[in-house]
């Protein structure tokens, strides 16, 4: 392992860290009103709203609600939810694990369908085949998410009622096996599934068809077609794993933004995730909520672009050895 790449890359995730945690304290310090103006209305005693700011730490200098503001959160503590009545990281984590299914299983998805499709394009490049998978690709990526889904809900919901209206399991649904449980989960998660890895396929697609018609024009693809090997063995042994380097990193990142980017799914289909949360939270104005579900979110991405970094190290030679 490359030591000093890999210190670098942690510094560089540490002062992202700390802008995103000093852009969070200034925006929902700008936003009209403050954190405790649901509760401090018009004729309530001076003493009581005083005493409600207190209790929030809203009467410090900003100077130093800042720097509490910054070892809270370093010990990951965002408050107390308006709306839940409890701790904003006990709130977020109950809800994180469905936001990470439906990602996950949005991504294994996408990944796997934009490989293929922009594999079977770019060895195809000029022909019929290139030219309709890219042009479906574009299609795909240009539909808004949640009309997508909603067209969705339409056909295989009302239409066909073969999938769920709503919901991650059926209502009502108590005291079953685990089998049971698993398969009424997997049945809401199908529709959901195949719209966020739709809204995120097209990109891979274009990306992977890019990055392996750049590899076929590098030497050691001419030197492997003057040998005499097959097309498909070029294409399995040589150009992949080097046109995947930057799909790494692509499928990396939009992990950390997908967590962020499944509001419109989650809305649509009354997911119980974080981005089902963060709307409620924006509507209740719940300040701490919202402070904690964007810095968990921005957090995310972070996280992704370091793990990134590190994959590539692992599979690119030139950054281990530098």
């Amino acid at each position: 392992m490359n030591f000093r790449y890999f210190t670098k890359k942690i510094f560089q995730s540490i002062i992202t860290i700390l802008i995103v945690l000093t852009i969070s304290f200034i925006l929902f310090r700008v936003m009209p009103g403050d954190p405790t103006s649901m509760f401090v209305k018009s004729g309530v005693d001076p003493e009581v709203a005083a005493q409600i700011k207190a209790n929030y730490g809203l009467n410090l200098p900003i100077y130093q609600q800042y720097f509490v503001y910054i070892k809270n959160a370093m010990m990951g503590d965002f408050g107390t939810s308006f709306s839940f009545k409890k701790p904003v990281m006990e709130v977020i984590w109950n809800r994180l694990p469905n936001t990470l299914l439906l990602a996950l299983c949005a991504q294994a998805l996408a990944i796997a369908f934009g490989i293929i499709f922009g594999t079977v394009a770019a060895a195809h490049r000029g022909k019929k085949i290139d030219v309709g998978l890219l042009s479906i690709a574009l299609l795909i990526y240009a539909i808004p998410a949640f009309w997508f889904g909603m067209v969705l809900i339409v056909i295989f919901g009302v239409k066909l009622g073969w999938a769920p209206l709503f919901g991650m399991m059926t209502p009502g649904l108590r005291n079953v096996s685990t089998f049971t449980y698993i398969k009424d989960v997997a049945h809401h998660l199908i529709i959901p599934t195949i719209t966020l890895g739709l809204a995120i396929f097209g990109s891979y697609v274009m990306i992977m068809r890019s990055s392996l018609l750049d590899v076929f024009t590098e030497d050691y693809i001419n030197t492997a077609r003057a040998k005499g090997f097959s097309r498909k063995y070029i294409i399995r042994k040589h150009a992949l794993p080097n046109a995947m380097l930057p799909m790494v990193t692509v499928i990396a990142t939009s992990i950390g933004f997908i967590v962020a980017g499944a509001i419109q799914t989650e809305t649509v289909f009354t997911w119980p995730g974080v981005g089902t949360l963060l709307l409620k939270a924006l509507t209740a104005r719940d300040y701490p909520l919202l402070q904690g579900s964007f810095l968990i979110t921005s957090f995310a991405v972070v996280a992704a672009n370091f793990i990134a970094d590190i994959i590539y190290m692992y599979i690119d030679p030139r950054i281990r050895y530098e």
